[in-house]
């Protein structure tokens, strides 16, 4: 199905605004989407596309359409206040951006490579520490309150030395989760399909955060996932496609990029968005809480293609 901005916009901030269901993209400065999404023109100088006037712009222009997206950069360090305000200023009255929570609170052990410097390899000591969440990271999102959808804390796989047991991971969330303030909307993605057990999901219920469903290399599809955990249990809907199982980020950048058009389908990615989306439509949403969907490139090659397909194919359009 062609992508259809006007239709996309119209439908999306319309789920948004009347049914509290968010959906959008898994970062949004891609120059391939120019002539889908943005108008190149906008980004030239001296008759030449401009990469750095694109990544400062290209917000401004993904707005009009998606209603929220999912900030990836502040998984890799703690922004300033400042970088918040500037995206803020960028986009619309009930633009919701969901950031990811800095790794230095999520990693437990650094893993062994360069860009870890002198940490590589060695014990986090502020892993799932509150505080510095709390007096660093929250107080900063303060300034865009209004702006802020959802906080995920995004857990990278735990090898045997980090958790000898699923069990104890799940403590040292429980202890973390009670300790933190409880107005925000909170989702963990987590990488190790083991820790999809009982006692993860009922004390993530506990505290009202959700389980993010995780389309990824490593985890069982998302369609599984709901299957063992079904979307009603969880206080709203979180839910990031990012890859197809089995799949490496590095394979699809090899095959994907420019991600101008969708490569591949993922007919159980699909499948499962479409039964979130319909449920969206029945205004069916747990608690009436804000709910959350994104889509990235690397799922298919083009995040825009594949949402219009799967939007079409719910009935939300034609």
């Amino acid at each position: 199905m062609l992508f259809q901005r006007d239709a996309m916009a119209e439908q999306l901030w319309g789920l948004a605004n009347g049914h509290g269901f968010y959906a959008g993209t898994s970062s949004w400065k891609y120059p391939g989407w120019c002539g889908t999404l943005y108008d190149e023109e906008l980004y030239l100088y001296n008759h030449k596309f401009s990469k750095g006037q694109f990544e400062r712009n290209c917000l401004v222009e993904y707005a009009k359409v998606f209603p929220t997206v999912c900030v990836d950069a502040t998984y890799y360090r703690f922004p300033k206040q400042e970088y918040f305000e500037e995206l803020a200023a960028q986009v619309p009255d009930g633009f919701r951006f969901s950031f990811k929570v800095p790794d230095d609170i999520t990693i437990k052990t650094y893993p062994n490579a360069g860009t870890f410097g002198g940490k590589a390899g060695q014990g986090n000591p502020d892993f799932l520490d509150y505080r510095i969440l709390k007096h660093v990271f929250l107080r900063r999102l303060e300034a865009i309150r209004p702006k802020v959808g959802l906080l995920i804390f995004e857990f990278s796989h735990f090898h045997a030395e980090d958790f000898a047991h699923g069990r104890d991971f799940v403590d040292a969330l429980d202890g973390f989760f009670t300790d933190l303030p409880k107005d925000w909307q909170y989702a963990v993605e987590v990488r190790n399909r083991n820790l999809l057990h009982p006692d993860y999901f009922a004390m993530l219920r506990r505290h009202g955060v959700a389980h993010l469903y995780n389309q990824w290399t490593h985890m069982p599809p998302v369609l599984e996932q709901m299957a063992v955990h079904p979307l009603n249990d969880n206080p709203f809907i979180a839910a990031r496609f990012l890859l197809t199982p089995g799949h490496t980020q590095a394979w699809t950048e090899e095959r994907f990029s420019p991600y101008h058009q969708i490569h591949e389908l993922d007919a159980d990615a699909r499948k499962a968005m479409i039964e979130m989306f319909a449920k969206a439509g029945r205004k069916a949403l747990p608690n009436g809480q804000p709910s959350y969907l994104f889509v990235g490139n690397h799922l298919e090659g083009n995040a825009l293609h594949t949402l219009s397909d799967v939007m079409g194919a719910s009935g939300l359009w034609g």
